[in-house]
């Protein structure tokens, strides 16, 4: 129950936010994909502040709690070497 209310909550803020912006909802796709970018980044704030509070370095707070792979997603695979992309005759 905690969690539904949560999310009402952070909805109503939004809802108040855009309508101080004066956007319309649902916004414009520009504007939605920025604030849903803009929420992948706010999960990360507290956790990596975390780490930094404990002394540590920002690049091995980022690293600790993934939050370079959780905002801009898993790095692609290495390319294989030539002869794995030629079938065998």
């Amino acid at each position: 129950m905690k969690l539904y209310l949560a999310s009402l909550g952070a909805g109503l803020v939004v809802g108040i936010v855009y309508s101080l912006l004066q956007v319309r909802s649902p916004a414009p796709p520009v504007i939605a994909l920025l604030g849903l970018f803009g929420i992948l980044v706010g999960e990360q704030v507290v956790p990596v502040a975390r780490h930094l509070w404990n002394g540590e370095s920002l690049a091995r707070a980022i690293g600790l709690v993934d939050a370079a792979e959780q905002v801009l997603g898993q790095r692609p695979e290495a390319p294989r070497a030539a002869e794995d992309h030629h079938p065998e005759s």
